[in-house]
């Protein structure tokens, strides 16, 4: 669950040139030493021991920038909690680079815990070379097969995983479900012995090799690579105060954005001030999160950086509707007005409302990833 002190966290983190309330930690170490906890406390956030290895300039696949787009704003913020059934989607290229049609690829990025919801191989038909007007053949039957262990055979075995009808004037990316399969390789990583794409004619003959042709990693631009696309879910906890509405996006880019603030003590969070030191109520603040003076920009495609948001603010007695307040929250207000019991002190203002993130961003493989992290964005505040 997002907290004050996680926002606190994500301040010290986001600024490489964060100026510490005076006395604060004098000895350069001192602050370096904070710093660099707070950076390995971030990465634990976003479920990583170390920034991933990866400095290059390759582009992503199309396929994940356009997902990406597809399920979050121009923030990161996602637009609808349902677009995706996991929480990560990665995009692995083959690493034959064969000019058969054989393919093979490298899951050893995927954890085990994670669970296998879908996977699907991603090719793209090129045009025919042959011309069109001297084949007789308008549909191919395209397969793809598990490779199997034929170290006791004398042919090669397989398994099919996908068929059907392909038409051989078409261009453009085809999709088939290997799901079964990659669910074999992550029980026994030995069984991944690559997948074999068989095409035939109606009549089951071997096609035209002219006729039917799929892009290789070898030959043609990577944009059309070969690619295997998974989706999974790392069963992270998803915490009750997220938005379960569809309709419920976070409003990231109306307010202002202000210079982050450093942590605050429960009663500075319990009653906050403006700019004349006059006491404010509950309400939402921006606090901006960018991960290029992180040092982050090398291997993350997207976002740059995001409004995480922090609340700040009084909450007075008597407790309104428009602070939101729990029940227990207007007792508290109650007892703490009427004095009644020593030491009680006001409710605070906390996140009632939480939006997840999405972050694409390349592995230490150089696959590309898509993961949404719950709980990131203060979506409204309210006294608790």
């Amino acid at each position: 669950m997002i907290s004050d002190c996680f926002a606190a966290l994500l301040c010290t983190a986001a600024a490489v040139s964060l100026h510490y309330p005076k006395n604060s930690f004098t000895p350069a170490t001192e602050s370096e030493e904070v710093r660099s906890a707070a950076i390995k406390r971030l990465l634990e956030v976003f479920g990583m021991d170390d920034p991933p290895a990866f400095h290059g300039h390759k582009q992503p696949p199309q396929y994940m920038l356009d997902l990406y787009n597809a399920v979050a704003d121009v923030d990161g913020v996602t637009k609808d909690p349902h677009l995706l059934e996991g929480n990560t989607v990665r995009s692995f290229f083959d690493k034959l680079y064969s000019d058969q049609v054989e393919f093979s690829f490298n899951l050893s990025m995927v954890a085990r815990t994670e669970k296998i919801l879908a996977a699907e191989l991603h090719l793209y038909k090129l045009r025919p070379q042959a011309p069109l007007t001297l084949n007789r053949h308008h549909f191919s039957q395209v397969s793809v097969y598990q490779l199997l262990d034929s170290s006791k055979t004398n042919f090669t075995q397989k398994k099919l995983l996908s068929s059907r009808l392909i038409p051989v004037h078409s261009s453009g990316w085809e999709v088939f479900t290997i799901t079964h399969a990659v669910r074999s390789w992550m029980v026994d990583e030995g069984t991944n012995l690559g997948l074999q794409v068989v095409v035939r004619t109606l009549g089951g003959s071997q096609m035209d090799k002219k006729l039917i042709r799929f892009a290789s990693g070898r030959h043609h631009h990577h944009s059309k690579q070969p690619m295997l696309v998974l989706f999974t879910d790392d069963g992270r906890y998803s915490n009750p105060l997220a938005s379960k509405d569809s309709d419920d996006t976070a409003e990231t880019s109306n307010l202002p954005q202000t210079p982050m603030s450093g942590p605050l003590s429960r009663s500075a969070r319990s009653l906050g001030y403006d700019a004349d030191g006059a006491a404010t109520h509950c309400q939402r603040f921006p606090l901006n999160v960018d991960f290029e003076e992180i040092g982050w920009s090398g291997w993350i495609v997207s976002p740059k950086g995001y409004n995480a948001y922090y609340c700040k603010g009084s909450c007075p007695f008597p407790l309104g509707q428009t602070m939101k307040p729990t029940n227990h929250a207007t007792v508290q207000s109650i007892i703490n007005a009427l004095k009644l019991v020593k030491g009680i002190e006001t409710p605070c203002c906390v996140p009632d409302k939480l939006f997840s993130i999405n972050l694409l961003f390349f592995d230490d493989d150089e696959n590309v990833v898509l993961k949404q992290y719950n709980d990131m964005v203060a979506g409204s505040c309210g006294c608790h």
